[in-house]
């Protein structure tokens, strides 16, 4: 027995061997190649033997991890397509200018990064010169997601095509003025550059993946054609720590979404240190894209190392770079080539013969600077492989130096993410080895210049030649405004009506009422419900036949529940996105549907219902992405409230969602108590999110799956105002006695309901009159009133809403809600009556909903403790009255 023979049992014992004796041949054979060629050899004639196998399309499991040296040999690189000296001067004036906007920046303590972009540049040039598709060309063009840290560098390319100026690069990071440059992508804050928000960590990859398959669901559903639209996603390989860098993965592999390329920049750097110190980060990544069935590209090293995997004829410089770990290979970035000697080819006596032929000269352009992402030829030759492969995506993992060119105190350097300026003496080196015109008259140490080669310059008529060739600039965001006709009223006058005697919750009264806008001609086949996986907990199995869920394949099999009215029913042109059991994957597929408006020029109204708790807990980050993108939409925080999940405990109970939303600028948060409340508010955002003059807005509603009679609307003045503003009377007092106390009783949600017994017990057993009031949204009116506030300085007399709804209501105010007090005390300093509120502060439980509501004290008896304690506090109710409600009703 050999050292390879097997001596644990396989799964392959179980399958029958129809021919042992050939089975045993082949083992025969290996051993003997291991024997006489060594093991080396052998593993070599095995990777190969699976490779050939893969091309075939065998049945086997895939090729995990190949060597580390580069996917596409030199030989087999294409023609390179465009004039390279003239590319690398524009790559060179880019690489100037980024530099020079961020060191002129952190004059002023701005700050910036400058080594991200100096190691991708030959990575985006590459693209914006032969493969990222403009808004210009047919279809919607490319969607490009730039790497955060990289923004410097795109400003100055745009500086170059004369999209940006001087005065624009010298307002990088000043936006307080309204001129300025963000700091990195941010569609809100440069709307016509910027598409994608990337810099949150993770959110790019993942938005990624999900544009890709939107893409593909439009065109599915006969939307837009997409075909030509490419998605291209510009990541660290330090990023790919983030869980959703990878999260979505095996689905861009299983739905063969080979309109998808990543480009993971590989300089082997974090913003502390190395990526994988003790490891390879390339070779781990290479086994997770390619386990989940991706096209894997590496593009690791440059020419000047054809000529070492030349003289390596045994292999032994393959299977050392293998075994160097990445914190080592950065070590050898920045020392000499006698330490090159000693310590990498040292470790071998095969390759110490080897490097015996090499000078000094050679040994350190290869270790210092010589990787294919610094090189346009080994480039584009893997940007020309992505885009050709078809039925997978496709990753190519370029390896780069972080701070390459800008001098060897940032090249490789552990602390470069932090470096934000170069010295007069640095830039000199620059200027010299990127071999730029810049005399030395013009280099101020203490206020670098920006230079350009002039608007009619060779540089500059070839980028733009370049770009109209490709469709027009990139990256670029363009809207073309397209208004949605409004729905049918019939399906809003449903919910106006009431349910008369029937008992739903706000959930189904919601689902209820998008079921029907779905039928509309005109418009409801724009609708995308989004949901993770439980569907029937809100009640929406009753759209899985009529609408179907989207799936590439269609259903290839017999569903288990065919006989069923009701059935689970996918389809290749289905309408419902069926995400499964992930949130941050439906939260991509919203903000892809909410920003089709601009990306496609295809208005979309998508719907993500959840489970309150899991949204914004959860998936808050992307929501930021998703306003900061300008998306449009409704998200549906279902299931609501800390006390209305009966059974379900702490982790479901949700508090707090409201407040977190309230943070959000671009989220208008509502709570409504009604099904009718749903119905304005449902109509209201569609106008002004798809009407002619759109809001760049995103709706969030809290539903609740406690059910009740719902009653109708309300008749008189100021009803829907006030159920869009936040706050209207639904309720007066029963003609009270002309001396009897008097309250005001403020409910959001399924509070309403507690405040309306509370109101009766009032009455009845202690003579106090309550009006009762329907808060629909608390943040709403915090907004208004914040509104008002900035208008007062400016010398306007503007009173809130709030405030001019209540004046003149008689008594102290009570505000009650199924969420902690902080949500209703958003609006206390604009409320001019004694102010108090209730709520569910602490941990959720798991009980009756009735046990949950006496445990925070947010019951109707509670409620009426409360209301008769702060009327004692005024005098007009005994003082003893609170103690006896709380012994008379047992609290």
């Amino acid at each position: 027995m050999t050292d390879l023979a097997r001596t644990q049992p396989s799964a392959l014992d179980q399958l029958p061997d129809r021919d042992p004796e050939e089975t045993a041949e082949w083992g025969a054979s290996l051993d003997a190649v291991a024997r006489e060629a060594g093991s080396h050899r052998a593993s070599y004639l095995m990777r190969r033997t699976l490779e050939r196998a893969e091309s075939a399309g065998l049945a086997l499991p895939p090729l995990l991890e190949t060597d580390y040296v580069n996917t596409i040999p030199t030989a087999a690189e294409p023609a390179f397509p465009g004039d390279e000296a003239m590319e690398a001067r524009i790559t060179a004036w880019n690489r100037w200018n980024a530099a020079a906007m961020v060191t002129r920046g952190s004059r002023d303590g701005l700050g910036g990064h400058i080594a991200t972009f100096a190691s991708a540049a030959w990575l985006y040039e590459t693209g914006f010169q032969h493969f990222f598709r403009g808004k210009e060309a047919d279809g919607s063009g490319d969607q490009l997601y730039i790497q955060g840290h990289a923004s410097p560098g795109i400003y100055a390319r745009a500086f170059l095509d004369g999209r940006l100026t001087e005065a624009h690069l010298d307002n990088f990071r000043r936006e307080a003025g309204g001129e300025g440059l963000p700091s990195y992508p941010h569609p809100r804050r440069l709307p016509w550059l910027w598409e994608f928000p990337t810099v949150s960590m993770g959110i790019g990859p993942i938005s990624a993946i999900y544009q890709a398959r939107f893409n593909r669901y439009l065109a599915a559903r006969g939307i837009k054609d997409t075909a030509n639209s490419h998605v291209w996603a510009f990541l660290g390989d330090g990023e790919m720590d983030e869980p959703e860098s990878t999260a979505a993965l095996a689905l861009a592999g299983r739905e063969g979404l080979d309109n998808l390329t990543f480009v993971i920049n590989c300089n082997l750097q974090r913003l502390d240190g190395p990526v994988r110190a003790n490891f390879k980060i390339v070779q781990e990544l290479e086994a997770q894209f390619r386990a989940a069935g991706w096209n894997v590209i590496k593009s690791l090293w440059g020419s000047a190392w054809d000529e070492l995997f030349a003289l390596d004829t045994s292999g032994a410089l393959v299977r050392r770079l293998r075994e160097v770990p990445d914190g080592q290979f950065q070590t050898y970035a920045t020392r000499d080539a006698a330490y090159i000697r000693e310590h990498f080819f040292g470790a071998d006596p095969e390759l110490a013969r080897l490097a015996q032929g090499l000078t000094d000269a050679k040994l350190t352009e290869c270790f210092h600077t010589s990787r294919a992402g610094h090189e346009p030829r080994k480039v584009y030759a893997a940007y020309r492989a992505a885009v050709a492969h078809k039925g997978a995506p496709t990753v190519v993992l370029a390896q780069t130096v972080k701070g390459w060119t800008l001098g060897p105190g940032f090249e490789s350097r552990n602390a470069n993410h932090q470096m934000k300026k170069l010295t007069g003496k640095e830039f000199r080196a620059m200027r010299d080895l990127l071999e730029l015109p810049i005399p030395d008259s013009k280099l101020d140490d203490a206020l670098v210049p920006y230079v350009h080669p002039g608007p009619d310059s060779p540089e500059v008529r070839y980028l733009q030649e370049r770009r109209a060739a490709l469709g027009g600039p990139a990256p670029a965001r363009k809207v073309h405004p397209v208004a949605l006709p409004e729905p049918s009223p019939k399906p809003f006058e449903t919910l106006a009506k009431g349910s008369g005697n029937q008992e739903i919750a706000t959930t189904m009264a919601f689902v209820r009422l998008v079921k029907d806008l779905m039928r509309d001609k005109e418009t409801g086949r724009r609708w995308v419900p989004i949901v993770p996986d439980e569907a029937r907990t809100f009640g929406m199995e009753s759209l899985f036949p009529t609408a179907g869920i989207y799936s590439p394949l269609g259903q290839t099999y017999d569903p288990v529940d065919r006989d069923q009215l009701l059935y689970y029913k996918e389809a290749a042109n289905g309408q419902i996105l069926n995400e499964g059991i992930t949130e941050a994957g439906s939260m991509a597929d919203f903000t892809a549907a909410a920003t089709s408006y601009a990306t496609h020029g295809e208005p979309m109204i998508p719907f993500y219902i959840f489970y309150s708790m899991f949204g914004w807990q959860r998936t808050a980050d992307q929501m930021w992405a998703l306003a900061d993108q300008l998306g449009r939409g409704f998200l549906i925080g279902a299931t609501a409230g800390r006390t209305t999940m009966t059974g379900e405990g702490l982790q479901h109970a949700d508090g707090h969602s409201p407040l977190i939303a309230s943070t959000n600028p671009a989220a208008l948060a509502y709570d409504p108590a009604f099904a009718y409340e749903i119905g304005v508010i449902v109509r209201e955002g569609l106008r002004r999110m798809y009407g002619p003059r759109a809001e760049d807005v995103f709706y969030y509603l809290t539903v609740y799956n406690e059910t009740k009679v719902q009653p109708p609307m309300p008749q008189g003045e100021g009803v829907e105002e006030g159920i869009l503003k936040g706050l209207y009377r639904f309720k007066e007092a029963e003609a009270p006695a002309a001396d009897a106390p008097r309250i005001q009783l403020l409910a959001s949600g399924t509070a309403i309901h507690w405040v309306l017994e509370a109101q009766k017990l009032l009455a009845d057993d202690w003579g106090v009159a309550a009006d009762v009031w329907s808060a629909t949204s608390w943040s709403e009116l915090r907004r208004d009133a914040l509104s008002c506030d900035a208008a007062q300085l400016n010398g306007e007399d503007r009173v809130p809403f709030v405030t001019r709804a209540l004046a003149g209501a008689p008594g102290p105010v009570l505000a009650v809600s199924d969420w902690m007090r902080a949500v209703p005390d958003q609006i206390s300093q604009w409320v001019e009556q004694d102010w108090y509120s209730l709520g569910t502060d602490g941990f959720g439980l798991s009980d009756t909903r009735e046990a949950a509501r006496r445990h925070f004290g947010v019951d109707a008896p509670a409620i009426v403790v409360t209301a008769l304690s702060r009327l004692a506090r005024q005098g007009v109710v005994r003082a003893t009255a609170p103690k006896e409600a709380a012994k008379r009703y047992g609290i």
